[in-house]
């Protein structure tokens, strides 16, 4: 009789129904950058620390095609540059007069640089030099391409006056060292892993904007904010650079439930260390960077948690 019961326990655990975990899609951008190491990291922890749900990092174009990606469904979670989030969500810029309004803030993850990288032999030294030159501009659809399109419009230049290439961030690094373009816009933490490669084999520089291209930049987008590219990440680059900021915004759909944006966000920040060991650029996240540095409303069950730990929610980041 023992042996029946085992054997019948036996086939009741066998049929019992093996519940599937919900899927997450995190979408990134591509390899060469930062947001696919830091979105990785970001499903590592909802894997580890969230029951029930698993999430993958997805490659993609960045910011501006994430923003459809959300507003689809197509992803769950989204990382993109803070003046592409504002744009989206109020139907300005690239979504003049289509604003994405589900699109919501979960956190602000780190500052993108804008950094113009030539080689070092090219005679390139200002954004001036670039006019008749061969420049990646960024990936189509990428924040790369937003940003370089401000900066050269802030200084009295456009695509007409340069040779561009819609490059991503590997691309451009292959493209510098062969000699097929002259310089490439990265906006991106730093360091970034194509800009480190190409370093290692070629002599590269840093094209500076002026105090007045900086500033002329800054009225035309005020998401930018003036900071410095510290000497020695780069071989080859000694010294600080002063370039031109944009906060990194961790988005999601207002549709996603309450608990589920605040399970996420609580996940995130009580194991930041998880995404730090991933990449650098995490040391940045933090709860005073996400209420400083957001640019469009919080998922309501991201403030639960902010206010769950004792923050101060500015209203501009209510719904």
């Amino acid at each position: 009789m023992k042996f029946v019961s085992i054997l019948a326990a036996s086939a009741i655990l066998a049929s019992a129904p093996v519940f599937a975990q919900q899927q997450l899609s995190v979408a990134t951008g591509g390899t060469g950058g930062v947001y696919y190491p830091m979105g990785g990291g970001l499903a590592e922890v909802i894997n580890n620390h969230i029951e029930g749900y698993s999430a993958t990092a997805e490659v993609t174009g960045a910011s501006v095609e994430n923003m459809g990606l959300i507003a689809r469904g197509d992803a769950d979670l989204a990382i993109a540059l803070a003046d592409t989030v504002y744009q989206a969500q109020t139907g300005t810029g690239r979504f003049d007069g289509q604003p994405l309004e589900m699109v919501v803030g979960i956190a602000s993850l780190y500052a993108n640089m804008i950094q113009i990288v030539t080689l070092a032999d090219s005679g390139i030294e200002t954004l001036s030099d670039l006019k008749g030159k061969r420049v990646s501009v960024g990936a189509p659809g990428s924040g790369t391409e937003v940003n370089a399109a401000a900066v050269l419009s802030a200084a009295g230049m456009s695509y007409e006056d340069i040779d561009e290439q819609r490059l991503n961030f590997n691309e451009t690094a292959d493209a510098l060292g062969n000699g097929d373009i002259d310089a490439g816009f990265w906006s991106v933490g730093a360091p970034t892993s194509s800009i480190l490669n190409l370093a290692t084999t070629n002599s590269i520089k840093m094209v500076t904007l002026s105090d007045e291209q900086i500033a002329a930049t800054q009225a035309a987008e005020p998401l930018f904010a003036k900071t410095t590219l510290a000497g020695g990440i780069y071989t080859g680059v000694d010294a600080d650079v002063t370039v031109l900021g944009v906060p990194n915004v961790l988005v999601a759909s207002s549709e996603m439930s309450d608990d589920l944006a605040y399970t996420i966000t609580k996940a995130m920040f009580e194991n930041i260390a998880d995404m730090q060991a991933i990449h650098p650029a995490a040391n940045q996240t933090t709860v005073e960077f996400t209420l400083a540095a957001t640019p469009i409303p919080l998922h309501p069950g991201a403030i639960r948690y902010y206010e769950e730990i004792g923050a101060t929610i500015p209203d501009r980041l209510r719904p």
